[in-house]
């Protein structure tokens, strides 16, 4: 190899090395700008009206980094209010992240839920954002028993930005949806067909708004857990990673948050490491109360105190007892055998009384 060869190559890797170093920065940077326009503050807030009366409620406990990190996420609908206006959050979900064990769990909050709202008289849990961050953070905090220290809070736009930024989800659609209203123009009907299909984010809105069925909100806030998860599991991607800076500039003008810069940084490496635990609504079925206040109707929790035990089971389940696990199963081993031997004896087989199992979709 001659002496011009050898240089041609070192200049070559030094180029190359100049290059990937000159985007590592680019993209450090322009990563940073993206996750410090989330924050706004003064006349970009879209609190700024009620910033006052909010800074009444005490301010959430900082996180340290090391203990559960629980994150309220709202998405309001914000068509026909004029800018300043609060409106009513349409969907709210708590995420919860367990930065030891790297395990994540979404709450998702019925919103005609009747609580306390700190500083006001009670009312739906969903009218708790009217009067500010802080306030529905507490409120949801004191319905759930956790310390509630963050909050996100965007509008349609925002979550249709984030699944196109992503580049849309592939997603399992359980049955036909449809919905046409004249009163917005037609701008958001809902018209989707049953099985998988990859959902872009004006197909993923729809189908996270769509409750006209027997079911209503319940199975809608199932469906919102659902949809995220499958966002999240996107966003945990390489592309998406590579995808960041430009994901943030594309949903930074709907999007809101408390979260400062450093604390991003270390929920998005606390976040790509975990896995999802699971997702529940909340309250549970078996907890709740329908009953009409001032002539409308409002979901009441029947025990709020058991009501926070089943939120801290969820997130601490109890350690089985070894002891106990080990004679419950010689028990349940010997009634077992003792079951076959009679069915035998009787001429009877499992699999003349055990039905098949069946997956329905719908």
């Amino acid at each position: 190899m001659t002496k011009k060869t050898k240089k041609t190559i070192i200049w070559s890797v030094s180029l190359i090395l100049a290059a990937i170093i000159g985007y590592g920065i680019y993209y450090a940077a322009s990563f940073y700008d993206g996750l410090q326009s989330l924050q706004k503050s003064g006349e970009s807030s879209p609190f700024r009206e009620i910033e006052k009366v909010d800074a009444k409620v005490p301010a959430p406990p900082e996180w340290e980094g090391t203990e559960t990190v629980n994150i309220l996420l709202m998405g309001v609908d914000a068509r026909g209010f004029e800018e300043g206006e609060i409106p009513r959050s349409d969907s709210m979900l708590v995420a919860s992240i367990d930065p030891v064990k790297k395990k994540m769990h979404l709450f998702s909050i019925l919103r005609d839920t009747y609580v306390e709202i700190p500083g006001y008289d009670r009312n739906r849990i969903n009218t708790a954002i009217t009067h500010g961050p802080n306030t529905a953070m507490k409120a949801v905090g004191d319905l759930l028993g956790i310390p509630v220290q963050y909050y996100v809070y965007t509008d349609f736009q925002g979550f249709m930005k984030l699944v196109d930024s992503v580049g849309g989800v592939d997603f399992y659609v359980e049955k036909d949806m449809n919905y046409s209203s004249k009163a917005d123009k037609n701008e958001y009907d809902i018209e989707l067909k049953q099985g998988m299909q990859h959902l872009d984010g004006n197909a993923a809105l729809q189908y996270v708004r769509f409750r006209y069925d027997a079911m209503g909100d319940f199975t809608r806030t199932e469906r919102q857990r659902e949809l995220l998860k499958a966002v999240a599991k996107k966003m945990q991607t390489t592309t998406s990673i590579m995808k960041l800076p430009d994901i943030l500039k594309s949903v930074s003008p709907y999007i809101d948050t408390n979260l400062d810069v450093e604390d991003m940084w270390k929920l998005a490496n606390v976040a790509y490491k975990s896995k999802m635990s699971g997702s529940e609504q909340v309250p549970p079925m078996k907890l709740l109360k329908e009953e009409h206040i001032g002539g409308a109707a409002v979901l009441t929790v029947g025990n709020s105190d058991t009501l926070k035990q089943y939120i801290q089971d969820i997130l601490n389940p109890p350690t089985p007892d070894p002891e106990t696990e080990g004679s419950e199963g010689t028990e349940s081993n010997s009634e077992t055998t003792g079951s076959e031997n009679n069915d035998s004896e009787n001429g009877q087989s499992d699999s003349s009384t055990v039905p098949s199992a069946t997956t329905d979709r719908n």
